[in-house]
């Protein structure tokens, strides 16, 4: 059987205090719904629906960046969690199979819990967990034939928000079954919406078989304010880390490192301490990063190292046995294999060819004010330290610059190019200098006393 996945995305999220949309507000370097998003792809969904509406235009750009294959529909104005789904069906016209309603601000659901639903025997599938404090969660109301209806807590009398089993708000239900119960849905609540859930006692009523399915309660969080976005930062992290560790990766201070969404570290990789993974980082098997290092939209090869206070920026690449040490950037470049960066180097818009060495100081001039232009390095070339490389020009392999050169032409293989004026030096003139620099120093002193 297929299945489709409807991704609800259109409450503002006042409680954030924020103009932002609150689903697009970031968790481990990614929006709350990219971590949706994510959850749904995990299902190898035929269609994906994004229902939007506070901040839409936002919200649409976001899902075009990240996830091209979904849909995106507008709910205006926000009418509740059933409404909101009416807005998705039509989307999903001719579709035949289960259909997944998930929650654009709840960033934990894990694939298996989603295919647990989907493979459920029932019409209608809820989510639920047991709940250590219930507070405003809505309740799943059990009879003897099971679960008979889903009661929101304002809506909740006394005895029923004693219950410990609570709604997720995640629901599964076959696409026929799905859009006769929406239809039916009323508004007669406390809040004047029609909610998804009410959709449980309407199959119940006309015989239709409903289950449901537990997970844990962290797995259903979701995010409303800005401290519970902080303890879900700290729960992505704590579990990015213990999977790392899991999958072979050394931490040398686990409780440092901060992970994004989609980063990508192979087994027996070192990470030292405080390193910040951006999005779109990729660390191949054997790879070191030391201390104090950013990166993001980059890629590192086995054998390669990288650091201390090293920072990696969006299209770098390093080949196998690189070395990039301390306080040198890297912005859209390629570093071949046996690569040396030493140290307090900018390198952008670059390709650097194998078993180059790159001297201290080595800056890439790669903007003019308008453009940005490149630099072609060959390989087993030697850039002095100090260099200045105006882009756009290439330095021919095996070339050498001098150390405190400004490279504005291109060097041929196997060259020497020195691009430095000739020193001057002028005996007795230092003494002279620092004796009439003294006497000014002395004279200003004098003055303000």
């Amino acid at each position: 059987m297929s299945n489709a996945v409807i991704i609800l995305a259109a409450g503002q999220g006042t409680r954030m205090q924020s103009d932002l949309p609150k689903v697009l507000h970031p968790l481990g370097a990614a929006p709350l719904l990219a971590h949706a998003l994510t959850a749904a792809r995990a299902l190898e969904p035929a269609r994906m629906v994004v229902v939007a509406g506070h901040g839409g235009d936002q919200v649409r750009r976001m899902v075009e960046g990240f996830a091209p294959e979904a849909e995106v529909v507008l709910q205006e104005p926000q009418l509740g969690t059933g409404h909101a789904v009416v807005q998705a069906l039509p989307a999903l016209a001719s579709f035949e199979g289960r259909v997944v309603v998930i929650y654009g601000d709840t960033p934990f659901l894990r694939a298996e819990t989603l295919a647990a639903m989907v493979d459920a025997k029932a019409d209608v599938v809820v989510l639920g967990f047991e709940a250590t404090d219930p507070g405003r969660y809505g309740r799943l109301i059990i009879g003897p034939a099971g679960l008979e209806r889903i009661v929101e807590f304002k809506d909740a009398s006394a005895d029923e928000r004693a219950i410990t089993l609570c709604n997720s708000g995640v629901i599964a239900a076959d696409a026929a079954v799905l859009a006769p119960l929406i239809a039916g849905l009323g508004n007669t609540n406390a809040a004047g919406e029609y909610y998804l859930t009410d959709i449980v006692a309407a199959a119940r009523a006309g015989g239709q078989s409903v289950a449901v399915v537990l997970c844990s309660e962290a797995e259903t969080l979701g995010i409303n304010t800005r401290a519970e976005l902080a303890a879900a930062e700290a729960l992505f992290q704590a579990n990015a880390r213990a999977e790392a560790l899991e999958n072979g990766v050394t931490l040398t201070a686990p409780e440092t490192v901060f992970f994004a969404l989609d980063t990508w570290i192979g087994r027996d990789a070192l990470i030292g301490p405080n390193v910040v993974f951006g999005p779109g980082v990729t660390i191949e098997s054997g790879a070191e990063v030391r201390a104090f290092c950013h990166l993001e939209g980059c890629h590192i090869s086995s054998g390669a190292t990288v650091g201390p206070f090293a920072r990696l920026r969006p299209g770098t690449e390093l080949g196998g046995d690189v070395h990039v040490g301390n306080f040198v950037e890297l912005k859209n470049a390629v570093l071949d294999e046996g690569v040396k960066v030493g140290h307090l180097t900018y390198l952008g818009d670059t390709h650097v060819g194998e078993r180059t060495n790159i001297g201290a100081g080595t800056v890439t001039c790669n903007y003019d004010g308008v453009m940005k232009h490149r630099t072609e390095i060959g390989a087993n070339a030697f850039i002095g330290s100090d260099t200045m490389l105006v882009a756009p020009v290439t330095v021919g392999a095996g070339a050498l610059t001098g150390s405190g050169s400004v490279i504005t032409e291109d060097v041929p293989a196997g060259a020497v190019a020195l691009a430095r004026a000739k020193q001057i030096n002028k005996p007795g003139l230092a003494a002279k200098l620092f004796e009439r620099l003294r006497a000014e120093k002395a004279r200003r002193r004098e003055g303000k006393a």
